[in-house]
């Protein structure tokens, strides 16, 4: 069940989000070589429970961790531990938190250091990936539209989209209908309305889009080995077109 938000839920959805875009943002300038990934969690959850809000994935379906740390052929879910980052890397950052009742859920892919060009390019594309699905979005809009116009920034690149994993509506509840893929066909799927509020979170891979779960049954990764990058906002559909509630 699709549940439309009043200007009320969004506005307290703007406020969560506001926060968790201030704790994004501040983890993200964290990453630098040395750093463990651990320090990088604790220090998420203790600035969302300075700010009175709570870690959305903490215990959620068992996670471990506040923050999700996924590292190049990571593409998300990766468990917060004692790995250290290294100048290179390519650094996925998702994490989510609770206020007041109302969800917020942000990523950010980040580079540790240098990194090669290619990589960087692997960013940028998945960054401007996320802001044309932002960009399809209006009321009138179809589904699709959005995951057609991720797809089209992401394969053009020469870079592929992840299918497994798609982005979801947002609410009193960490995950809401609807599913929200990144890829599609424009002009299909369920017509935007005012008052809707979805992740959009576009995964793309440097290579094959095939992905897997390791052992630990959280940690997905590419099946070529290839580096992955990952960039989320929380959206509210308005008259006025989108409305990112997660702003860095």
């Amino acid at each position: 069940m699709i549940r439309l938000k009043s200007a009320s839920d969004i506005e307290h959805l703007r406020v969560s989000g506001g926060k968790l875009g201030e704790v994004l943002r501040q983890i993200g300038e964290m990453v630098s070589p040395g750093v463990t990934t651990r320090e990088l969690d604790h220090a998420a959850e203790i600035r969302i429970r300075e700010l009175g809000a709570k870690p959305a994935f903490l215990h959620y379906s068992g996670y471990p961790a506040t923050l999700c740390v996924s590292i190049n052929e990571q593409v998300i879910h990766g468990i917060p531990g004692h790995r250290v980052l290294n100048s290179g890397d390519v650094v996925s950052l998702d994490l989510g938190l609770i206020y007041e009742g109302y969800y917020a859920d942000s990523a950010i892919t980040v580079a540790c250091g240098p990194v090669a060009p290619r990589d960087k390019e692997l960013i940028e594309t998945t960054r401007r990936s996320l802001y044309a699905g932002i960009d399809a979005v209006h009321v009138g809009a179809r589904l699709g539209d959005i995951g057609h116009a991720v797809q089209q920034v992401a394969e053009a690149q020469g870079m592929s989209v992840v299918r497994d994993y798609v982005g979801h509506g947002v609410g009193k509840e960490l995950h809401e209908d609807p599913e929200v893929p990144n890829y599609g066909r424009a002009g299909t799927g369920i017509t935007l309305k005012e008052g809707l509020v979805i992740a959009i979170e576009p995964m793309v891979n440097a290579g094959s889009s095939a992905v897997r779960v390791l052992n630990d049954d959280w940690t997905v990764v590419t099946v070529d080995g290839q580096k992955s990058a990952h960039f989320e906002h929380t959206i509210a559909v308005t008259a006025q077109g989108p409305v990112i509630l997660t702003q860095l």
